[in-house]
C-alpha cells in the first residue's frame, strides 16, 4: 500500500511540472505548394517530422484548418453576428473587419482547407474534420521521446479577404497568405490546444520550415524566412551586383527556409515594390508595398469625415501621404532599433519584412502584414517579434501578454522618437480605467475567444496588458523592468513562455516577491484607488495619512514638495513584496517607510520637516500606477 501511494505521488508530481516550457514539442515542415492565381486554389504536399518530446504517449494528433472559418454559418461567422447584437458606446460590438460579411459570401468567395490524404509509413490514418480542427487518430501510438514522419496532400482555396488571410484586400493586394497550410496543434503541459478558429490569435509548435512556392512568374513574394534561390528569382532579393538568371516557363519556384519559428506567412502580388536595407550588422529589413490609386480612392471614400479633413478632403493628398509612410518605414525602424534592442533585447533573426496585406496589422515570425504603414501599426507589429514570435506565449490563454507588451513597447518607442517619454502609457492607463468602470471587464485569465464582449477583450488585452508592464516598472523600478526583458530574451528565446515565467525572472532581477501582483491584477478585476486622507504636524514630524479605498494593494511613492523647491520621496513598500525597489530619481532624497500590510485600510507616513513649509503632497507623480480615481492623489497646500 505504501509503495502504491508513493508511486501515485511521483506521477502526480511529474504531471504537475510537465509544462510547455519543460518539453516543447518539435516539428520540421517540408512543403511544396503550387498557387494557381486564376482559380485562387493552392495545392500542396507536406512532409512533417514530428517529435514527441513530452512524457506522454500520444494516440491522436490535431491540425488547424483555419480557412474553413470563412464559410457562412461557421463559428467565426455566428460569433461575430451574435456579438454585433450588443451595442456598447453606441456601436455594434462585433469585429468591424468581419461584421456579417462571412454570411454573405458566395460559393466561389468562401475559403476552405482539406487534407486529401495523410500517411504515416505509407499507411493512411483516420481523419475527422471539426470545421477548423482536424483530428487524426494514429494507427500506432507515438511514444514519449520518439518521432514520426507524416506525408500529406492538401488543398485550399483562398477566401475573399475578411480577417487576416485572403485575396484582394481593401488596398488591392492579391494574396495575403496567413494561416494557409494544415498546421499542427501544439501539445503542452495542459494537453492539446484545440481552440477552433473563432476570431482571436494563435499558438504553434516550434520548428523549422522549408517551403517551396510555385506561382506565376510575374508575382513577387514576401514572407517569413530566407530566400534560398535569390539570384534565380531577382525582384530585389538578388545579391548586390549579381546577374539574375530566371528559368524558362510561366512560373517560378521560390525556395524559403525558416529556422526556429512557429508559423510561416507569405503574400504575393505582381505590383509589389520591394525595398531593403541592412539595418545593422547581421540584420536586413524589407518593405513590400504597392500604390493602387483605384483601391486607395476606395479606402479614402470609406473614411470618416473627420479623417478626410486631415487631408483637406483631398484623396490625392491622402494617396501621396500613404506612399510617403511606406517610404519612411525603413528610416524610422533603423532610427529606433538601437533603443528597441537596448530596452527589450536583441532581435535574433537575420531578416524582417513589412508587407502590405491583410486587414490592419498582424504579426508573424520575421514578418508582418500591414494595411497602411503608419508609425503606430508599424512599430506595434514589429515589436510583436519579441512576444509572441521569439518568446511564444499562448495567445488564446494569455493574449494580454503579447498584445500588452506590443502596446506598451510601441508607446515607449513612439515617445522616444518624439524625444519625450513622459506619460508614454497614459492612453493605455486611461483606456484601462474606462474598462474598469464600464462593467465589461473580465479577468485577464479569460480565454481570448470567451470574452463576453469584443470591447472587454480589446481593452483587457491591449490596454490593461500594457498597464501590467507599466505598473510592474513602478513596483520593481524602470531599470529592473528593462533588465527583466533582457533576461527573458537570454533565457527564453525560441521557447514557449507563460506570465509566471516573466514574473519569476522579474523576481530574480529585483529581489522582490511578485506573485501577489498576478493574483490581484491578472486573476481578478480588482482596482487600485489610493487617496490622501489628512496631514498634520506632530513635533518636528510631518505626518500624512493615506487611505486605500480600492480592492487591490500597491506600494506607494509619496512626494512632498516644499516652498523652497526641494522635494522628498517617501517610499512605502507593500508588505507582500518582501523587498524594496531601487532609487529611481536621484534628484530628491528618498526615505523608506515601514511596509504597508495590505489588510490595513490606512497608513501614516512620517517625515522630518515643517508643515508650514509644505507646498504639495502627491501620490505617484509619475502616473505609472493605474489609480482609478486620481483626483484625491494630489493635495496642494494654500498658505
Amino acid at each position: 500500500m505504501q509503495r502504491i501511494f508513493l508511486t501515485l505521488i511521483t506521477v502526480g508530481f511529474c504531471l504537475f511540472h510537465s509544462t510547455a516550457q519543460d518539453w516543447p514539442q518539435r516539428v520540421k515542415y517540408r512543403m511544396d505548394v503550387n498557387m494557381d492565381v486564376s482559380t485562387n486554389v493552392l495545392k500542396g504536399k507536406q512532409q512533417i517530422e514530428y517529435t514527441n518530446t513530452s512524457p506522454d504517449t500520444l494516440k491522436v494528433l490535431f491540425f488547424h484548418m483555419y480557412w474553413n472559418a470563412f464559410q457562412p454559418n461557421s463559428m467565426m461567422d455566428v460569433r461575430s453576428r451574435e456579438l454585433g447584437k450588443k451595442v456598447i458606446n453606441g456601436m455594434n460590438d462585433w469585429d468591424f473587419r468581419v461584421t456579417d460579411r462571412i454570411s454573405k459570401l458566395t460559393p466561389d468567395e468562401t475559403g476552405y482547407q482539406k487534407i486529401n490524404s495523410l500517411r504515416i509509413n505509407g499507411k493512411a490514418q483516420t481523419l475527422e474534420l471539426y470545421e477548423t480542427i482536424l483530428k487524426v487518430t494514429l494507427d500506432k501510438p507515438l511514444l514519449p521521446k520518439s518521432k514520426l514522419l507524416m506525408e500529406t496532400d492538401f488543398e485550399a482555396r483562398v477566401p475573399v479577404q475578411i480577417r487576416r488571410s485572403g485575396r484582394e484586400n481593401a488596398e488591392g493586394v492579391k494574396f495575403s497568405m496567413a494561416q494557409w497550410y494544415p498546421k499542427l496543434v501544439e501539445y503542452d503541459g495542459k494537453g492539446w490546444n484545440t481552440s477552433p478558429y473563432v476570431g482571436r490569435e494563435f499558438y504553434g509548435v516550434w520548428g523549422d520550415f522549408d517551403v517551396n512556392i510555385t506561382i506565376d512568374r510575374n508575382y513577387i513574394i514576401a514572407g517569413t524566412g530566407y530566400l534560398q534561390n535569390a539570384n534565380e528569382i531577382g525582384y530585389g532579393y538578388e545579391a548586390k551586383g549579381a546577374r539574375v538568371s530566371r528559368p524558362a516557363g510561366n512560373t517560378l519556384t521560390w525556395k524559403f527556409t525558416a529556422p526556429n519559428v512557429h508559423d510561416f506567412v507569405w503574400a504575393a502580388d505582381p505590383d509589389f515594390r520591394h525595398e531593403s536595407r541592412p539595418i545593422r550588422d547581421g540584420l536586413t529589413m524589407h518593405v513590400f508595398y504597392k500604390i493602387s490609386p483605384m483601391h486607395l480612392q476606395k479606402v479614402f471614400s470609406q473614411m470618416s469625415a473627420q479623417s478626410k479633413s486631415v487631408y483637406n478632403n483631398n484623396a490625392g493628398l491622402f494617396i501621396r501621404n500613404y506612399e510617403y509612410e511606406w517610404q519612411q518605414v525603413l528610416d524610422n525602424v533603423q532610427k529606433a532599433m538601437p533603443y528597441i534592442e537596448k530596452s527589450f533585447g536583441k532581435y535574433p533573426y537575420k531578416q524582417f519584412s513589412f508587407i502590405q496585406g491583410g486587414d490592419g496589422g498582424m504579426e508573424y515570425p520575421m514578418a508582418t502584414l500591414l494595411k497602411g504603414a503608419g508609425e503606430s501599426v508599424v512599430f506595434h507589429e514589429f515589436l510583436h517579434s519579441w512576444f509572441p514570435m521569439i518568446m511564444s506565449n499562448n495567445e488564446a490563454l494569455e493574449p494580454w501578454m503579447d498584445e500588452g507588451f506590443a502596446t506598451y513597447s510601441e508607446n515607449r518607442v513612439l515617445a522616444w522618437m518624439r524625444g519625450d517619454t513622459t506619460g508614454a502609457q497614459q492612453d493605455a492607463i486611461d483606456g484601462y480605467v474606462r474598462l474598469a468602470k464600464s462593467g465589461f471587464e473580465e479577468p485577464l485569465t479569460t480565454h481570448a475567444d470567451h470574452y463576453n464582449t469584443k470591447y472587454g477583450y480589446t481593452n483587457s488585452s491591449y490596454n490593461k496588458g500594457a498597464v501590467f508592464y507599466e505598473q510592474l516598472g513602478y513596483i520593481i523600478g524602470a531599470n529592473n523592468l528593462d533588465r527583466t526583458f533582457s533576461e527573458m530574451m537570454r533565457r527564453y528565446r525560441f521557447r514557449h513562455v507563460v506570465s509566471g515565467d516573466f514574473l519569476r525572472v522579474a523576481e530574480g532581477v529585483s529581489g522582490m516577491q511578485l506573485d501577489w501582483y498576478r493574483q490581484f491584477f491578472v486573476n481578478t478585476t480588482r482596482t487600485t484607488d489610493y487617496g490622501i486622507d489628512s496631514l498634520w504636524q506632530e513635533g518636528s514630524r510631518i505626518k500624512v495619512r493615506l487611505r486605500n479605498k480600492g480592492t487591490m494593494p500597491m506600494p506607494i511613492d509619496l512626494v512632498l514638495q516644499f516652498k523652497d523647491g526641494s522635494r522628498q520621496l517617501a517610499y512605502v513598500p507593500l508588505s507582500l513584496s518582501f523587498g524594496n525597489k531601487p532609487v529611481e530619481d536621484t534628484t530628491m532624497k528618498r526615505s523608506i517607510q515601514q511596509p504597508w500590510p495590505w489588510t490595513s485600510p490606512t497608513y501614516v507616513v512620517e517625515l522630518d520637516g515643517s508643515l508650514l513649509n509644505l507646498k504639495l503632497v502627491e501620490i505617484d507623480p509619475t502616473g505609472r500606477m493605474a489609480d482609478v480615481e486620481r483626483k484625491d492623489n494630489k493635495l496642494e497646500i494654500q498658505w
